[in-house]
This record gives structure tokens, C-alpha cells and sequence, in this order.
């Protein structure tokens, strides 16, 4: 739990701080309607970021580089409504719940790095007692990525930023992709 703190922390400190944003908020962490572990303001809106740390026990190297995984859930079980109305008692998080997720890469680079990720880019939850319609609405709680870094992942989240602005509606637009 520090780690993710100081997680926030760093990636505000090297990332979402002014001038490359115009502002950034926390938003209070037992909140269970807005997710998202800051609220960052660039180019005038908003962007929901959720920051993970990758799970130690997962990192495996090789001559190529490395593989691991972070846990990308919510930290406890909530009832949650999906698109069509719908309602699931979990611990995923949803598709289009936040916008980006940064995750810190300091267990496996031994500094201060982080990948950058949309939501909708991330996979699926496979849990076998929820139907597909439920699982294609959901995020999957351990979520891989590899170093070097693949695709969806990015080490930087303004072009990431700007692909959301374009997609958005130009007025009245949301906080989500």
C-alpha cells in the first residue's frame, strides 16, 4: 500500500505537474463513485489516471528483456452497474472507468518509470462465472506488460491525452475515452 502511494506521488512529481498540466487533484480514495487516483487537467480537461505498481513476484527476466504483471482491480468488493443496466458485486474495475492507467515500473527498472495504458486498450476480464457480456465490460485484474514495452503501453501519456481530446465530443465531453 506505501508503494502506491509514493507511486502517486512520483508519477505527479515527473508527470502531472504544472506547466505540462494545468492542475491535478487527488480525489478522496474511499470516493467509490469517482475511481481514479488523480484528476489531472491538460489542455483544459480532465483525465482520470489509475496507478498501479507491478507485483514483484511476477517480474521474470530474460536475454529480451522482461515480463510481469499488476494487479489493475479496485481494492475491495463494490457493487457496480454496467451499460444496459445490469449490476455486478467485484473487485474489476470497468471499461471506461478512468482514462489512463500509469504503472510504476520501479520494481523491475530499479527507478522511477511508469507505462501508460487507455483503458479501453487493456484486456478483458476472463473470470469463468461471468457471462461474456459481463466480462467484456470488465477490466481483468492481473493485467501483463513486458519491458521493452509493447503496445498498448506507452512511457509517456500526452500523445495518449491528445487521442482522447480528438475522440471526444467537442462540447459537453466526459472524463472518459
Amino acid at each position: 500500500m506505501l508503494v502506491g502511494y509514493v507511486a502517486e506521488m512520483k508519477v505527479r512529481q515527473i508527470w502531472f505537474s504544472p506547466p505540462r498540466v494545468e492542475s491535478t487533484r487527488k480525489p478522496d480514495d474511499h470516493d467509490r463513485k469517482e475511481k481514479g487516483d488523480l484528476v489531472v487537467t491538460y489542455r483544459g480537461a480532465p483525465f482520470r489516471i489509475e496507478v498501479k505498481s507491478i507485483q514483484t513476484n511476477s517480474i521474470r527476466r530474460s536475454e529480451n528483456g522482461a515480463t510481469a504483471r499488476f494487479q489493475c482491480d479496485a481494492s475491495d468488493r463494490r457493487v457496480i452497474q454496467l451499460p444496459g443496466g445490469r449490476k455486478v458485486n467485484t473487485t474489476c474495475l470497468k471499461v471506461d472507468e478512468f482514462d489512463v492507467v500509469a504503472v510504476n515500473l520501479f520494481a523491475l527498472l530499479d527507478r522511477w518509470e511508469f507505462a501508460f495504458a487507455r483503458n479501453r486498450d487493456l484486456p478483458r476480464s476472463t473470470y469463468k462465472r461471468y457471462p461474456a457480456s459481463v466480462r467484456k465490460q470488465l477490466l481483468a485484474s492481473l493485467v501483463p506488460i513486458t519491458w521493452p514495452l509493447a503496445a498498448p503501453f506507452r512511457a509517456e501519456p500526452f500523445r495518449l491525452f491528445d487521442e482522447i481530446l480528438n475522440e471526444r465530443p467537442r462540447r459537453g465531453g466526459s472524463a472518459t475515452s
